[in-house]
């Protein structure tokens, strides 16, 4: 023992709060000096180790918004459960790379410097250091040579270019993978694959080229709805409206608008994004979320036609129901909506098709913005009554030749299928009560047990009222 220690004094030496906090202070400091949490690049030979022979492990923290004055705890509830997957890892003997940046653009950031006054660059990354400090104190594992922030010159250039990638490929169904639209445009011009048009490419001028070349591209540009907030100047995610259509910043009103954007055409690879699934370690739980988000259904496209030269597609899972589509309906977003609606009522039209509007385009006018301001949570609520309005247009059902009317009704997404459905009320209970509402035929298409005493009917059965002239499928079993 030394000399100048004091036994009448333990204090001094309890394990309390400060000498936990020296402690750690010493300790994180000789990790930063050491590089202890540096994932080494895996080439040639380091400190006598091969690290390519080394498993490597990856892990990606989920990027912090640095608005506000720093984390809160729901950072480090994540963060902290990474941090031990790494350190087992890293333990185990693999070469380790935890990796954590900053998503600096975005709402939380606009709005912090809104509120305070200050350019939203300098309030962000004065945060970032801020937040840099509070992580290291808490010892997190993370490699700080691979720290970024989404404002960095340097990231943005490698999105840009990323983007370009994507925008200048498209998806080769016969070989399941991008590639480069030059190569699509070479075919076309060499006739080895036809133009949607028929035509020759040589007899397309560069703007009809250009067009074409746009349907295949991989990123492109469409009218879009998006949840579009006013009082915020932005458009929001699903996840930050709430339940009752208002912002979760600020609690302003939120409205469904068609919005020019770029969009990504995911649905040409759905089968691959699927597909691939069984190759990731992911829990079943997280593939069946991508599934059902994915939502591979499969079926065929339908084309009503509803005046010379104007028509619209539906995807329909039931063919076999097409004898009993009565009516059909349109997503208050759709385009082809603004074409369709005549001036004045046809003859005949019954008074709950038209809402108690002198005509359809003010009926039609009425009920968007009525849609516009429910979200697609709400739209989609199974509870709630079905509505809709007369668009004072017929469409011709192509299997009974028979003129249906077209509504519009917000149940009807544009994001789901084409925006477009077929409305079978014998086998659909939203159709049902849409039909019920709204005074509309309804003709079953599959006959229900003797003892079935309810609407809609959607179990299997025999094939009924489903035949026209030399056309029938009554009595195939479903």
């Amino acid at each position: 023992m030394s000399a100048d220690h004091d036994d009448s004094n333990p204090v001094a030496y309890r394990y309390d709060s400060t000498l936990a906090a020296t402690i750690e202070h010493r300790w994180q400091r000789r990790w930063k000096e050491d590089g202890t949490f540096n994932a080494p690049n895996p080439v040639g030979d380091l400190a006598g180790e091969d690290v390519w022979r080394r498993d490597k492990y990856f892990i990606m923290d989920m990027f912090p918004y640095p608005s506000g004055a720093g984390l809160h705890v729901g950072h480090p509830l994540g963060y902290i459960a990474t941090d031990v997957i790494g350190r087992h890892q890293r333990m185990s003997g693999k070469n380790v790379l935890h990796a954590l940046g900053y998503d600096a653009f975005g709402l939380p950031a606009e709005q912090f410097a809104v509120q305070t006054g200050a350019h939203p660059r300098k309030t962000t990354e004065e945060n970032i250091v801020t937040m840099r400090r509070q992580l290291s104190r808490l010892g997190l594992a993370h490699d700080e040579r691979r720290s970024f922030a989404t404002i960095d010159p340097e990231f943005i250039r490698w999105t840009q270019w990323i983007f370009l990638q994507i925008f200048n490929s498209w998806y080769d169904a016969d070989a399941g993978r991008a590639r480069p639209i030059a190569e699509l445009e070479a075919e076309f011009a060499s006739g080895q694959r036809p133009t949607p048009s028929g035509k020759a490419w040589d007899e397309h001028d560069e703007g009809e080229r250009r067009e074409v070349l746009a349907t295949y591209r991989l990123a492109y540009i469409d009218e879009t709805p998006v949840n579009w907030c006013p009082g915020l100047g932005t458009v929001l995610a699903n996840e930050e409206v709430t339940p009752e259509g208002r912002s979760e910043r600020g609690n302003f009103p939120v409205y469904t608008r068609n919005l020019r954007q770029w969009n990504m055409r995911i649905t040409a690879y759905s089968d691959r994004l699927i597909d691939d699934l069984d190759r990731v370690e992911w829990p079943d739980r997280v593939k069946a979320m991508q599934r059902n988000w994915i939502g591979r259904s499969h079926g065929a496209r339908i084309r009503f036609d509803v005046a010379s030269g104007v028509s619209f597609d539906v995807f329909t899972t039931r063919q076999d129901t097409l004898f009993g589509a009565t009516f059909a309906v349109l997503s208050p977003e759709h385009d082809l909506v603004d074409t369709i609606v005549p001036d004045a009522w046809p003859s005949g039209t019954k008074d709950a098709w038209r809402g108690g509007y002198e005509n359809p385009r003010e009926a039609v006018a009425a009920y968007r913005a009525e849609a516009a301001a429910k979200t697609d949570a709400e739209r989609q609520d199974e509870r709630r009554a079905k509505t809709g309005v007369f668009t004072g247009a017929f469409a011709t059902n192509p299997v009974t030749e028979q003129q249906i009317p077209v509504f519009v009704a917000d149940y009807v997404l544009m994001g789901y299928g084409t925006g477009a459905i077929m409305a079978v009320p014998g086998q659909d209970e939203r159709d049902w009560s849409f039909a019920e509402k709204y005074d509309l035929p309804i003709v079953r298409t599959v006959q229900p047990p003797a003892d079935f005493d309810g609407t809609a009917y959607t179990g299997e059965g025999v094939v009924i009222n489903s035949s026209r002239g030399d056309l029938s499928i009554d009595g195939l079993p479903i």
